[in-house]
């Protein structure tokens, strides 16, 4: 998506010249043919114009993105522009004759500035010391590249390519056989693969070959010559392991490689352009290439050169584009035009995002958020905001986005948002939550709970903020949520603490082995997933004091997101980078209550998910947008119409596995099946689902189950019932055990008797009823006579 556009008077019909400021990408230095460059912000916003004396000839910035210089066809001085203070500074060149070449080192704070007679001046910013070297070139100095071990190689109109070290010093020179242009330094695969220093430099020369010079190989340079239809060489960028993309005028676009047993070898080519191409760049961060010509552009993901990632038409540029650049975290990627205009693109976004029950809130633009619920199909609203975020917080009636230690608040009424106000806090906010009333933020270990919008009652005054913890704990917040009722926080001495908002204080706590990284409280806050130190996930249930292990926990996974349909309270997902697991918590299982890992979804690439909503996972992605994926676990929720016996069998496995037993009174309809319809049965046992076993039992006919369920239907004592159903599934040693911690432990003894256990039995009467003996002895002494 476009983020703006320049274009100036000044410009019309010159081409332009821009330059990203390098790092940090937070400036646009252009140029066009009106003596003056003009620095603009990544939104498009004028920040300066440095007036020159006469047209700019080449413009860099320093390595840090700190100093951009600048250097004029009219002067002999240089010029300064510093990013942190605004100012323009001139150094003296102390040249005779027009400087044609500048370039920063890519280490240090060395400038070298060319000279069109072929002069050389070596100039450190940090010491001001100037080093002139004369005849370094017999003529114009027109391209040239710095290493990363402070070498300059340069390029002249004589036809030379000289190497020089930092002091000036001519290390090697080699002869070419046309102009040279374009010239790059980098790392050329060897079979060895040792060599990781940059010992080759690749040059255009007359815009037909590529002339590789190995430093450490002066004698045998490399000559590659391209296909005649191809047109002029453009640009050429070296990337990934010895690869090196070209692009041709005529609108070709090659990759070859440099490794010795392939050298020249076309890895890869397309005809991106029809009629011309006139630039190429790569984006490392990002992974990306994109090359431009006609007006279009094309953008190719490097891992699979095949694979066209996004197509940007400029369909008002009539004279066609000039440049392309991307800044150098891939966020922005900027295209000149040959008619004097610049436009720049959103290529990559931050992923920030939050959801508070099914609304959601997330990033679309560096400036702008979207608040969408798809669930209520409530339509969604854009809101802008006056910084890039760094963090974005969504709660039932408010809006936080907010960067480094401020937070800004808006509040969401039916169709329009408005700003409440913004607040400081005392040192850079890490995350942020909110409820109803309150927010919730962490910085440097500690977590701020204040009101968002003060009533301006004086009783409520203490709780109007609170800072955690009090200054006499000595432990620091790593992670913390925030509930319609409670604030929780886990801490790095590994507890979890829950404070109660209505009634301000702490109601309860929990001492885990080690610190709590994160953690995922329930839409209710009644129950806690949390991830620990060891990378391990649990879940801890406040109500009793308990945990629960989740099991075949990835190392990887980087958070947790709970069901928000509110019939499948007990469902959560797991996610990492490439894939989702989906995990359900038997609470009343008549086994005790556990865990169990329900299967896995795999997720695009880059895919952050956000809302999980009755197994349709909502998720964003780089490019500003939501896209919804459904969990491979909850595939019986499309239509089940057109599936045979096998696919239903596995979707009864499913639901039985997610207890969705009104979906698997469906299934079963459909299979028809005897066996499954007793699947569903059991499982409704297993689950102390006592009404809908019955149901079920009713509908294939067995009659001696559902008069035995009717019985023990409105048995209150948990332990009690599950005894029975587990006695009814023919789980005779489980059933002992519940009996016999139920308030009737005499019925472990009733069935025993009842399936003439008469040993078990006999063990059980010493404790529970020693008048029972003599009738069981007799009982077993018969059995073992026959």
């Amino acid at each position: 998506q476009q983020v703006f556009s320049l274009s100036e008077k000044a410009w019309s019909g010159s081409s332009v010249q821009f330059a990203w400021q390098k790092t940090l990408g937070n400036f646009l230095a252009v140029t066009g043919g009106d003596c003056a460059v003009k620095i603009f912000d990544r939104h498009g916003q004028k920040r300066n114009e440095i007036s020159l004396p006469g047209n700019c000839v080449a413009m860099d910035w320093d390595k840090d993105g700190d100093t951009l210089a600048i250097i004029t066809d009219k002067s002999s001085a240089i010029f300064l522009w510093d990013a942190n203070t605004n100012k323009t500074s001139q150094v003296d060149s102390g040249m005779r004759d027009a400087m044609s070449f500048l370039l920063w080192s890519r280490v240090g704070t060395l400038l070298a500035v060319g000279t069109t007679k072929g002069n050389l001046l070596i100039y450190n910013r940090q010491t001001s010391r100037k080093i002139p070297v004369l005849g370094k070139h017999t003529k114009r100095i027109t391209c040239g590249c710095w290493s990363t071990e402070n070498l300059l190689a340069l390029g002249g109109e004589d036809k030379m390519i000289t190497i020089s070290n930092q002091e000036g010093d001519t290390i090697r020179q080699t002869s070419v056989s046309s102009d040279p242009s374009d010239m790059q330094f980098s790392v050329m695969k060897t079979d060895e693969r040792i060599s990781t220093r940059e010992s080759t430099v690749s040059v255009v020369v007359g815009k037909k070959t590529l002339f590789l010079f190995n430093l450490n190989d002066p004698d045998n340079p490399i000559d590659l010559k391209f296909q005649q239809p191809y047109g002029n060489i453009v640009s050429y960028r070296w990337y990934g392991d010895g690869y090196i993309m070209i692009g041709f005028s005529k609108g070709c676009f090659v990759v070859i490689s440099t490794h010795i047993r392939e050298i020249g070898q076309e890895i890869f080519q397309a005809h991106n352009h029809k009629d011309n191409l006139s630039s190429i760049a790569i984006s490392q961060s990002l992974n990306k290439a994109a090359s431009c010509g006609d007006n279009c552009i094309k953008i190719h993901d490097l891992s699979d050169l095949r694979e066209m990632y996004a197509i940007i038409n400029l369909d008002d540029e009539n004279k066609g584009v000039d440049q392309l650049a991307w800044t150098d975290d891939g966020q922005l990627l900027a295209v000149s035009t040959r008619r004097g205009s610049l436009h720049v693109f959103l290529t990559k976004l931050p992923i920030l995002g939050d959801a508070c029950s099914t609304r959601i809130a997330y990033l679309t633009s560096l400036l702008e958020v979207t608040i969408a619920n798809h669930v209520e199909r409530e339509p969604p609203v854009t809101v802008s905001v006056e910084v890039e975020p760094s963090f974005v917080a969504i709660g039932v009636y408010h809006l936080a986005v907010g960067m480094n230690n401020r937070a800004w608040f808006y509040a969401l009424g039916e169709n329009d948002v408005k700003k409440l106000k913004d607040v400081e806090y005392l040192s850079t906010v890490a995350s942020m939550h909110l409820n109803s009333d309150y927010a919730a933020a962490l910085f440097e270990g500690k977590v701020q709970l204040h009101m968002i919008e003060s009533q301006g009652l004086d009783a409520q005054e203490e709780r109007e903020t609170r800072l955690f913890p009090a200054n006499d704990d000595k432990y620091r917040i790593l992670c913390h949520a925030l509930t319609s009722d409670f604030l929780i926080y886990g801490t790095d001495t590994g507890v979890i603490n829950y404070f109660y908002i209505e009634d301000w204080q702490y109601v309860n706590e929990y001492r885990h082995s080690v610190s709590v990284r994160k953690i995922f409280p329930d839409p209710n806050g009644t129950r806690l997933a949390f991830i620990d130190d060891k990378s391990d996930g649990f879940v801890y249930c406040p109500v009793n004091d308990r945990l629960y292990e989740i099991p075949d926990f990835s190392p990887t996974i980087k958070g947790i997101l709970w069901e928000n349909w509110p019939m499948d309270k007990d469902v959560f997902v797991a996610f990492d980078d490439d894939k989702v697991y989906t995990y359900v918590f038997h609470k009343d299982a008549i086994q005790g209550s556990k865990i169990i890992l329900a299967g896995g979804t795999d997720v695009p690439f880059s895919h952050k998910p956000l809302l999980l909503y009755n197994g349709e996972l909502t998720c964003q992605t780089q490019s500003g947008k939501t896209n919804n994926i459904y969990l491979s676990t909850h595939s019986f929720l499309g239509n089940l119409k057109g599936f045979g016996p096998n696919e239903l069998t596995q979707m009864l496995t499913q639901t039985l596995t997610l207890k969705r037993f009104s979906e698997a009174w469906e299934v079963c309809k459909l299979l028809n099946d005897q066996s499954g319809w007793n699947e569903l049965a059991k499982a409704c046992l297993q689950h102390m689902e006592v009404d809908f076993a019955i149901r079920v039992y009713r509908t294939f006919g067995n009659a001696g189950m559902v008069m035995s369920l009717e019985q023990v239907k409105g048995i209150e004592d948990h332990n009690l019932l599950a005894g029975h159903l587990a006695m009814f599934t023919n789980d005779f040693d489980l059933a002992q055990d519940l009996y016999l911690a139920s308030s009737c432990p005499v019925a472990a003894l009733e069935m025993r008797k009842d399936l003439q256990h008469w040993d078990s039995a006999l063990q059980l009467a010493k404790h529970l009823a020693p008048d029972q003996i003599p009738f069981i002895s007799k009982e077993y002494a018969m059995q073992l006579e026959f």
